[in-house]
């Protein structure tokens, strides 16, 4: 999609056929300028600054402009460069989010501003504006993360703290690199010139030369935007407690029909879709979407139309006060609300086997993402799974590894698998699939894994696979801890909803298709008992349950 970053001596401009850095008309420029204002700027002026919040949408009128990752650090690059007809930033405009690189003036010029409201006035007049803004932006994002910009974690690759840290950035898609302590040879004189000492770290270098030291993931999340929870109780008209496809499509319809929205989830927007490769039988993109990007779009949809949404805030307890509902987070915080939408999904099941936890983190991966595809250039890997998400990470995973062994329990690979994704996976020479083979080991030290032990579950044969990653997709448990005694569960921990939920309502009427034993709470997606696990309809029930809130809202 883009070219590798420049060194500072390369001043060419990025080529128009790189998709991040489209390059607007006469007329779209004639269309912004009624809304916005030129400025001159000289050489070296710094139009855009990292980790500058309020900012005004730049579009280069004359001049040339260097995109910066490090600006004013000995670490310092330029990774690209925009001239006239260009824009300036990504999608962290959208989403309100500070800059996570600056903009610097090469030369002399003229851009023109145009304030953040008169932006999203004029792509409502011009849709194909805005549909090439938000392209450029989305591909940017993708740009920056693929070339390791933004910030830098520096920490151990044994600490589970960086490995949390890190995790939490890719979820979420936050531009950053990482250091390590034990093989990068620069970072010792970087904590030194910084003054943190070794034992204070993992820390986090944010805007040059901020540094959070061993922060949480809140704290992290607030630096860069995504946290939006006051510390004072709050009131909407409708909650949803998860940003999967399900929750972000009910805030999408509840905001767009005037309902005070909030949105929250414990990890990132996007849930396990977000972690997809590619997802390609979803209707309407028949070249198929990652999970982030589908995340990402679903994001700016919602907040354009009002809802809020703040990551991460884990819901911990549900209380009924009179005819409200009020959830309450790990931080102390609460929100109280008409009705309430949940939407958390499941998480991936852990295999059973011994020192899963020394691994977990460093070799031992629940998603497939561009982040964990670094890591295995050139290397072995195994998957382990027969549905869907083990087929799509053996696919994605195989056009970076030497090699992908493909693990399953019984003999079908069509069993749980969708046929388009076996047939991938049966045409692809790096996969070879292993059939009714379970891990049995875990061989490694360090943190590192350097093989594992398989078990043939028919003969009892073992065998020793050479692998350096190990990506597990063995179904999931729903995250419903939170809700036991408060919601009728299935046995495996699924809500209740609609006819199954009939016999534990208190409302005197039977519950709604989506409504939980308890009025006004609804379940959608995969959390529901009895859903289909797919991302259309997770998104069809997220529509749905907003139609059901107004009926529950109307009633006397």
């Amino acid at each position: 999609m883009s070219t590798p970053g420049r060194t500072d001596g390369d001043l060419s401009e990025t080529p128009d056929t790189d998709g991040a850095a489209p390059r607007l008309d006469a007329d779209q420029i004639r269309a912004l300028s009624d809304e916005g204002r030129r400025q001159t700027v000289q050489a070296g002026d710094v139009l855009i600054a990292e980790g500058q919040r309020e900012r005004d949408f730049l579009v280069i009128l004359s001049g040339k402009v260097g995109v910066y990752d490090g600006y004013g650090t000995p670490a310092q690059r330029l990774i690209r460069v925009h001239g006239p007809g260009r824009f300036l930033d990504e999608i962290g405009l959208l989403t309100g989010q500070p800059a996570f690189v600056s903009s610097i003036a090469l030369e002399a010029g003229e851009v023109l501003a145009v304030p953040w409201q008169a932006l999203r006035d004029t792509v409502h007049r011009r849709p194909e504006l805005g549909d090439l803004i938000l392209r450029a932006f989305l591909c940017r994002r993708e740009f920056l993360i693929d070339a390791v910009a933004g910030m830098r974690i520096v920490g151990s690759r044994y600490s589970p703290d960086v490995r949390r840290l890190r995790e939490f950035a890719a979820r979420n898609r936050i531009p950053h690199t990482w250091i390590d302590l034990e093989e990068d040879p620069h970072a010792a004189q970087l904590l030194e010139r910084l003054g943190v000492a070794p034992s204070d770290t993992p820390v986090v270098i944010w805007r040059g030369n901020q540094v959070l030291r061993k922060p949480d993931n809140a704290e992290l999340a607030r630096v860069v935007g995504l946290r939006r929870l006051s510390a004072g109780g709050q009131f909407a008209d409708v909650v949803v407690v998860g940003a999967g496809p399900a929750g972000l499509a009910a805030a999408v319809y509840a905001a767009s029909e005037g309902l005070s929205t909030v949105v929250v989830d414990a990890v990132a927007t996007g849930g396990q879709a977000g972690t997809s490769s590619r997802i390609e039988n979803y209707l309407g993109f028949p070249a198929g979407i990652s999970g982030a990007e589908l995340a990402d779009r679903a994001v700016i949809q919602a907040e354009k139309f009002g809802a809020t949404i703040t990551v991460p805030a884990e819901a911990i307890g549900l209380e009924a006060r009179d005819s409200f509902q009020t959830v309450r987070f790990d931080d102390g915080t609460e929100i109280t609300t008409h009705a309430l939408v949940i939407a958390t999904g499941a998480r991936y099941r852990r295999l059973a086997v011994p020192r899963l936890d020394e691994f977990e983190g460093s070799s031992v991966y629940y998603a497939a993402t561009m982040m964990e595809a670094r890591f295995c250039e050139r290397l072995p890997v195994v998957v382990v799974g027969g549905g869907n998400s083990a087929g799509q990470a053996a696919v994605f995973l195989a056009r970076h590894a030497t090699r992908v062994d493909l693990l399953i329990r019984h003999d079908d690979l069509a069993r749980d698998m969708s046929r388009y994704l076996v047939e991938r996976v049966e045409r692809s020479p790096a996969v070879t699939v292993r059939r009714h083979t379970e891990v049995r080991e875990l061989v490694g030290d360090g943190g590192q894994l350097r093989a594992i032990v398989v078990e043939d579950n028919r003969t009892g044969a073992h065998e020793q696979l050479e692998a350096a990653l190990l990506f597990v997709f063995i179904g999931a448990e729903p995250c419903t801890g939170w809700l036991r005694g408060r919601l009728a569960l299935d046995p495996r921990g699924y809500i209740c909803t609609g006819p199954d939920a009939a016999d534990d309502t208190a409302s005197g009427r039977p519950p709604t298709n989506l409504e939980t034993s308890r009025p006004g709470v609804l379940a959608v997606g995969d959390v529901r008992s009895g859903s289909i696990k797919r991302v259309a309809s997770a998104v069809g029930e997220g529509a749905m349950a907003v139609r059901l809130v107004h009926e529950y809202l109307a009633r006397p």
